[in-house]
């Protein structure tokens, strides 16, 4: 098992990079919430040797798979192969009020997004013709005026964020792994997301084992009392924000919890946030976070989900104490030694 963290914003990101890589990180996550998810990895590329570097994710919706292509390159490039081009679709909202683009069909959209961008990596290693025609993309003109050639790293491995069986499924078929996002349970993961990351897989003819499965987890955790009990309550509020997403409404309704998404979603068009953290109940929580000491955690974070994910990462918040996570991190890996990596 690998695990990853995130690497923060630009501002200070040299610094970070190198602390992240000496503490024994696997994986340096960028992600496209405030500001930019590419720029930090290019200044970690130029600052660490050994640690992956990860869109976690870029808006995949916000963009056209030539645009994709170009940074994907230039990103593996200037790493020296150790980019990984991580791509989530977003919900419908943000695609076109915030980004003004176009939102249809997301699965297959992403689906065929992937395969045009591997299409343009294809004509620049090879030099064919490029010749791409699809139901929403479409690139037939590449010059050599426009064209990098080969990439002497090989081109980035991809994987897409995915909740839902339909983009799960095409993450399985066309990418080289799937993040799953934070408001993922245990059971949903073993009951819906496995199921359907084979259906994926075998379509592509391929095994688990050719594909990476990455979870970010809810950990609450902490040295002092009052650090834990601020990170419960940060957690509860996000798990409640997530909840209240529709999307997002099978996590739930697999515990049973589906009237709960609906309570959540008519709190949250009132702007009642405090309201909606106060429907987390314990059940909910246990269901999605990880609780105990730092000395505990890794147990039980293996005992969940070690035999499924290939990588973990922390949905982390502020506070904790340092110390304490870094003896997480150290269980895990005294947990995973001799495991498929």
């Amino acid at each position: 098992m690998r695990i990853d963290t995130h690497l923060g914003d630009l501002s200070g990101a040299a610094e970070r990079a190198v602390a992240l890589e000496q503490a024994g990180f696997d994986g340096l996550m960028s992600v496209e919430t405030q500001h930019d998810p590419f720029l930090p990895l290019v200044v970690a590329a130029e600052h660490t040797r050994r640690v992956d570097l990860i869109t976690g994710i870029a808006v995949a919706f916000a963009r056209n798979p030539m645009t994709l292509a170009h940074v994907g390159h230039d990103l593996q490039e200037y790493s020296k192969g150790r980019f990984i081009l991580g791509l989530g679709s977003q919900i419908r909202p943000h695609i076109e009020k915030r980004f003004s683009m176009t939102w249809s069909h997301p699965a297959p959209r992403m689906r065929e997004l992937i395969s045009a961008v591997r299409t343009i990596w294809e004509a620049w290693d090879t030099g064919s013709k490029l010749d791409f025609r699809g139901d929403f993309y479409t690139h037939t003109l590449m010059t050599p005026f426009f064209n990098p050639g080969p990439n002497p790293h090989g081109n980035p491995r991809i994987f897409v964020a995915a909740v839902g069986q339909a983009m799960t499924e095409a993450a399985a078929e066309v990418a080289d792994g799937i993040i799953l996002h934070a408001f993922t349970n245990e059971r949903y993961l073993r009951d819906v997301t496995l199921p359907a990351v084979e259906r994926g897989l075998a379509r592509s003819g391929r095994r688990r084992e050719d594909f990476e499965i990455s979870l970010p987890c809810f950990v609450i955790t902490g040295e002092e009392q009052a650090d834990v009990d601020a990170l419960r309550s940060a957690v509860r509020a996000q798990i409640a924000f997530y909840g209240s997403t529709p999307a997002y409404r099978p996590a739930l309704e697999v515990h049973g919890w589906g009237d709960l998404q609906g309570e959540l979603n008519t709190l949250s068009k009132q702007g009642r946030w405090a309201d909606m953290a106060e429907l987390i109940d314990g059940s909910v929580l246990d269901a999605f976070a990880v609780q105990g000491t730092a000395d505990d955690i890794p147990e039980r974070l293996l005992a969940r989900f070690g035999d499924i994910v290939d990588r973990l990462s922390f949905y982390a918040f502020p506070g904790g104490g340092a110390g304490g996570w870094a003896r997480i991190v150290d269980g895990l890996r005294r947990g995973t030694a001799g495991s498929r990596t």
